[in-house]
């Protein structure tokens, strides 16, 4: 490690300034915007004597990762743990779980104040920058270096979401995209063979999908999420394929109030007050396997729980187009504390190339159905296979090339994934004018972006 990073990285996190640094305060620490289509950025800090592994012959070192929480993904996380502990001697992972990925963001600022923090961490999308910008998670280039770990192996987007002026701080592991999914068995049964194209293909099969009785709707056509299940995510991509969006990537501009997003915020609770071919829910999983409702746009983190539990044939589909494709980027990846030391870092690196890479990683996507982060491991012969099995899983590695980075309304400003969804709650559920509550939304995004906003432009 440079001296630099020392400098930087090793100087006790007070309590005070890992709360800013979150977000929770003014005076974050720098933060750049996230690039898009480079070639994924080769490790530029000055290498060094890098740490080995084991200290002492015949020694292991022990690492503590914070993993997913909850059924398949949870499973397969602790499987891909125990196969790398039983795969070599050197390191001995142990999985522990905290929760959901804002609780888990919760226990380690609280972890890093009172020093008792994780080796590694699951940390999503909207959560790794805000603990980068706290200066708590360590850069990896000379772990990257030492562990020959190469960055031109995986998915060129995926990699370089992690990286900040040449330094990686965040590797993608559990990455998904927003899928839709839908009841091929309700389709035949309603004449169709395949998703819908375009919203307006579906607002025209809506009503042959749906089934009441009497007043009563008993299965939807779609089931749209609410805050609780991540609504801002998902109806991102509605707004860019409407024309609009929430903001560009430095803050400057804010998209919420144009007619285009608007007009998709209003599309949506039309489709759910007006239409009445969708309705809203906490759980688009359970409400799809439980069969009410056809359709629904989740995550291709739900592909594994949903092929297991549902009773009927399964498709997936591109998302549907308006006036644009649109699709973004999710899920999580690994960070390093940097309260982790360097024999420690540089075993969770060990463990991380494992986790990501042709074994660990096809066996956690191929489970989950997460998408695998390397190119190498989705040409291999035996993800080849899987896909010709699992033609599902497919559709989102066909998908990602026509994806874009999320905009910094939702991913930068803390709390911007809630300020959004409780929003578009407000229009959907409340059944308020869309545009009135977009300018509250964008108020309220304006003010506590600016810290964040000053964090980009002082990177350039």
């Amino acid at each position: 490690m440079s001296r630099k990073q020392k400098t930087v990285f090793e100087t006790p996190i007070s309590r005070r300034r890992l709360l800013r640094g979150i977000g929770f305060g003014a005076g974050a620490a720098a933060l750049a915007a996230c690039g898009q289509g480079a070639a994924p950025a080769a490790p530029t800090s000055a290498p060094v004597a890098a740490p080995t592994v084991v200290s002492k012959p015949g020694s292991v070192v022990e690492v503590v990762y914070w993993g997913f929480s909850g059924g398949v993904n949870e499973k397969t996380d602790g499987e891909v743990a125990a196969k790398f502990n039983a795969a070599q001697k050197d390191v001995k992972v142990t999985v522990q779980v905290q929760g959901n990925y804002e609780e888990t963001a919760n226990k380690l600022t609280n972890a890093l104040a009172a020093k008792q923090a994780p080796d590694m961490c699951l940390l999503s999308d909207v959560w790794w920058f805000k603990f980068m910008r706290a200066k708590a998670l360590q850069p990896m280039n000379d772990y990257i270096t030492a562990e020959k770990l190469n960055p031109a192996e995986f998915v060129d987007s995926l990699w370089n979401e992690g990286v900040r002026k040449g330094v990686q701080y965040w590797i993608p592991y559990a990455r998904s995209t927003p899928l839709f999914y839908y009841n091929m068995d309700m389709y035949q049964a309603a004449g169709f063979s395949k998703a819908p194209a375009t919203w307006a293909e579906y607002v025209d099969m809506a009503p042959k999908l749906i089934k009441k009785e009497g007043d009563t709707m008993k299965v939807s056509a779609f089931a749209h999420s609410n805050g609780a299940s991540y609504n801002a995510w998902v109806f991102m991509c509605t707004a860019w394929q409407f024309g609009g969006g929430y903001s560009d990537m430095a803050l400057t501009k804010y998209m919420l109030t144009d007619p285009e997003t608007v007009r998709a915020a209003q599309f949506m609770a039309d489709s759910v007050n007006k239409a009445k071919w969708a309705h809203v829910t906490a759980d688009p999983q359970k409400d799809f396997i439980s069969g009410l409702c056809a359709s629904a746009i989740m995550s291709t983190g739900s592909l594994g729980g949903v092929l297991k539990d549902a009773q009927f044939k399964v498709g997936t589909a591109f998302l549907p187009m308006e006036k644009n494709f649109g699709c973004c980027t999710g899920g999580s990846g690994i960070g390093i504390l940097s309260t982790a030391p360097k024999e420690k870092a540089q075993a969770a690196m060990k463990f991380i190339n494992y986790m990501t890479g042709t074994e660990g990683g096809a066996y956690f996507s191929q489970n989950t159905g997460y998408m695998p982060v390397r190119k190498t491991t989705a040409e291999a012969e035996s993800y080849k296979a899987f896909f010709a099995k699992t033609p599902q899983a497919k559709t989102a590695v066909d998908q990602l090339p026509k994806t874009r980075a999320q905009d910094a309304a939702r991913v930068f400003i803390p709390g911007g994934d809630q300020i959004i969804g409780k929003g578009l709650e407000r229009i959907v559920i409340g059944k308020e004018d869309a545009l009135t509550v977009w300018k509250d939304i964008t108020a309220t995004l304006e003010k506590e972006g600016e810290p964040v906003k000053k964090d980009i432009a002082a990177l350039g």
